[in-house]
């Protein structure tokens, strides 16, 4: 079975059913990362994912990645942390900082997928009110808060696709999640789609789905709107009470 060639003059995907079994759900190859293509691929369930010297490849996993809200795992020593408080949480203040730490973090030993061409493209789509960023700070010090974890991803709706996330202090990126979470609850969204497993998302309660109920539970959360002022820039809580 050949590989999809995407078209530069359309915006269409082929049928996510075709998506290759192995590796992940490689669907289709080519196209851009302009705004309105990476919006098409993500209302899909489809989203861009290659490294330095390869082509632009698109995903569909099957099985998919997600983590159910009512499942999100706060075990002891971290609910602990999340009594002490010992953060400042933001939403959508440092979107730049975040995907670039999140290309840089260091336990990316093996290179990094968060390329500049992608860095920039998210950045667009963030400008464009598609892409968000959850930012966590270490203020116990004399100087300025330190940005010392975070995570970004796109959102369509009350669709929530996470793309990356990094950590420089105990927990940071926990912290982030669990704010995300608390932020999707509050307009009745019961998952995060977080793409691929991985240990750190399982150890976070994440569970892999059929791509015929991630999309169905995708459709949902893009029919359940939200207001214009939900992703503006703001302080977060991550009481998880």
């Amino acid at each position: 079975m050949s590989l999809y060639q995407l078209n530069d003059n359309s915006l269409a995907f082929p049928p996510i059913e075709l998506a290759l079994t192995e590796p992940n759900g490689l669907l289709a190859i080519g196209g851009d990362l302009k705004p309105q293509r990476l919006i098409n691929a993500y209302s899909q369930g489809i989203f861009p994912w290659f490294s330095e010297n390869d082509p632009l490849l698109w995903w569909s996993p099957d099985p998919r990645a997600i983590i159910k809200l009512s499942d999100l795992r706060v075990n002891r020593s971290l609910r602990k942390a999340l009594k002490k408080s010992p953060y400042k949480i933001t939403l959508n203040t440092a979107f730049e900082q975040v995907i670039a730490l999140c290309a840089d973090a260091p336990f990316r030993n093996d290179g990094t997928w968060i390329l500049p061409e992608m860095q920039n493209a998210y950045v667009n789509l963030h400008q464009l009110g598609f892409a968000h960023s959850i930012e966590v700070w270490q203020t116990n010090s004399v100087d300025k808060p330190e940005l010392v974890g975070g995570l970004y991803g796109v959102a369509i709706n009350g669709f929530f696709s996470g793309e990356s996330m990094f950590y420089t202090s105990a927990n940071a990126s926990k912290f982030a999640l669990v704010a995300l979470a608390k932020l999707l609850r509050s307009i009745d969204v019961d998952f995060i789609d977080c793409q691929l497993l991985n240990s750190f998302l399982a150890d976070m309660g994440a569970t892999e789905i059929s791509r015929e109920n991630f999309v169905a539970l995708k459709q949902t959360a893009i029919n359940n709107s939200v207001t214009e002022n939900f992703w503006q820039p703001r302080e977060l809580s991550v009481n998880t009470k």
